[in-house]
């Protein structure tokens, strides 16, 4: 399900109206309670991990650079030819209005429905941030005030990741037990689809630690197997994780031109373009425009081979004169041309699908194949219903119920026999389905399949080992400057002391 956001957008800003001063009084101060709600908490730290993480205009499409669906033809970016810096963890700052929000709750319904949900937001952020780094601070993280912990020590990222499950199976119950609540600008407060979110997004946890799954600790595969066979998950698209957009003001899709100087230098690579076209994919026709230079050749705009992708890891010099010539194909105009664009997915039912096939083919569950067919035709149903029917965003090769059983049953989509087979084609189907959703994914999804392989040259990549695209990023500068004995503590176990972007972390190692 999607909503409007802009209701909950004035409601947080009513929040930092108040000014720093008054918001420490608020915090402080359970008598009055009128000057911020549970609701209005709710509604920033949902933006946070929602709106707050989707950039705008270039910013939107760096995630897309990483992952090599889109390259750019502006100047060199750092995304699209690998060189990882310093994150950050000063995202997880916001959490420390998670306590609050749950200590304003008016009711026991209510408590539930905020207490799981600050455990949902907590191991949502928590996932991010280590699957960027490793190890990190975790059971002392975000203890300053509370137990005046200033330089917490970092727990292994097997301790990250149980804690990160322990807090879906809280938030599970929780939900489970809980009223409608205020301040939700995704599921307009309903506790059952968060219940659904919290366990989907537990399965695909689980299966980033599928190595793992001889863990007695961690237990994958019972885990796995307990919330698909007793637990709520997605039922549909309507359940997705996502904001929709529209057009009002501030409100509108990340790439839409308005004010948006940058349309202009967006090319769509050869992983993305050349995998559609094998397959007969008609998503081809919703992602991308045709290449100019062939339409003047007299090639129509429903023609396969008008569409050309650009190598993303081409030096930029070659790339910049494939730029110039306009023979490539860029983002369809339904991105740039429409407002509202469409709903922007974090997780999405088609993906709950290929983490289901994906457990199913390594043994956790059975059914692989039929959960595979679902996700591509829940990603299939995606794009079509969110394109309005205008020839421009589909090029006369709409996407309808036959046409996808049409392509299930072609030849290259049709499932493997072997494990092999099914772990690449899951992979690469899940690639296709997230184009411009899920930042991110693509390349965590690459780093642990190996599929699709994205394209290395040495000539261009700014990576330091030149033949690779990096296995991380790098610890935040802050923990260096203010926290060194621990970050440099983890930094020696994991990596031999050396914070290198190019060793595996534990989740990547058997």
């Amino acid at each position: 399900m999607t909503r409007n956001i802009i209701p909950y957008i004035i409601a947080a800003l009513v929040i930092l109206a108040a000014g720093c001063s008054k918001f420490d009084e608020i915090n402080t101060n359970p008598d009055k309670p009128t000057h911020v709600t549970s609701g209005m908490l709710a509604t920033k730290l949902i933006l946070n991990i929602t709106k707050d993480d989707i950039s705008s205009q270039k910013s939107f499409l760096y995630n897309f650079m990483l992952s090599k669906y889109v390259a750019w033809s502006e100047f060199p970016e750092a995304s699209q030819y690998n060189k990882f810096g310093r994150t950050s963890f000063d995202g997880l700052v916001i959490l420390n209005n998670v306590p609050q929000m749950v200590r304003y709750a008016t009711d026991e319904g209510k408590h539930n429905a905020y207490k799981g949900l600050g455990h949902f937001l907590r191991a949502w952020k928590f996932f991010q941030l280590t699957m960027q780094v490793g190890d990190m601070p975790y059971s002392e993280a975000l203890k300053g005030e509370s137990d005046n912990v200033i330089n917490p020590k970092y727990d292994t990222q097997k301790e990250v990741f149980m804690g990160i499950l322990t807090e879906l199976d809280s938030a599970d119950v929780l939900f489970s037990k809980a009223a409608s609540f205020d301040g939700d600008p995704v599921y307009n407060g309903n506790a059952a689809k968060w219940r659904k979110l919290a366990n989907s997004f537990q399965l695909k946890v689980l299966i980033n630690l599928y190595r793992k799954a001889g863990d007695t600790d961690l237990k994958v595969k019972e885990r796995f197997q307990q919330i698909v066979s007793a637990r709520p998950v997605f039922e549909s698209n309507a359940d997705n994780f996502a904001l929709k957009y529209s057009d009002k003001a501030g409100q509108k899709y990340p790439f839409f031109k308005e004010n948006n100087q940058f349309i202009i230098y967006n090319m769509l690579t050869t992983t993305l373009i050349d995998q559609l076209k094998t397959l007969q994919d008609r998503r081809l026709f919703y992602y991308a425009k045709p290449s100019p230079v062939e339409i003047t050749g007299g090639k129509t705009a429903n023609d396969w081979t008008a569409y050309k992708g650009i190598d993303a890891a081409a030096v930029y010099s070659d790339l910049s004169k494939v730029a110039s010539s306009k023979d490539f194909s860029a983002m369809n105009e339904r991105y740039t041309e429409i407002p509202q664009g469409e709903p922007f997915c974090l997780l999405s039912f088609a993906q709950l699908k290929f983490i289901l096939a994906e457990g199913a083919a390594r043994g956790w569950i059975t059914g692989a194949e039929n959960y595979y067919k679902q996700g591509i035709t829940a990603a299939m149903e995606f794009v079509a219903g969110n394109t309005p029917d205008d020839a421009r965003f589909h090029h006369n090769m709409k996407i309808d119920a036959a046409s996808i059983q049409t392509y299930l049953a072609g030849p290259d989509v049709a499932f493997g026999a072997t494990l092999a087979e099914q772990v690449e084609q899951i992979a690469v189907q899940q690639y296709l389905a997230t184009f411009l959703h899920a930042p991110n994914n693509g390349y965590y999804e690459y780093r642990r399949t190996g599929y699709p392989a994205l394209p290395v040259n040495p000539a261009s990549n700014q990576n330091t080992m030149p033949d690779r695209i990096p296995r991380r990023w790098l610890y935040p500068q802050k923990e260096l400057d203010y926290n060194g004995e621990h970050v440099k503590a983890a930094i020696s176990t994991q990596y031999g002391g050396n914070d290198d972007a190019n060793v595996d972390m534990w989740i990547l190692k058997d």
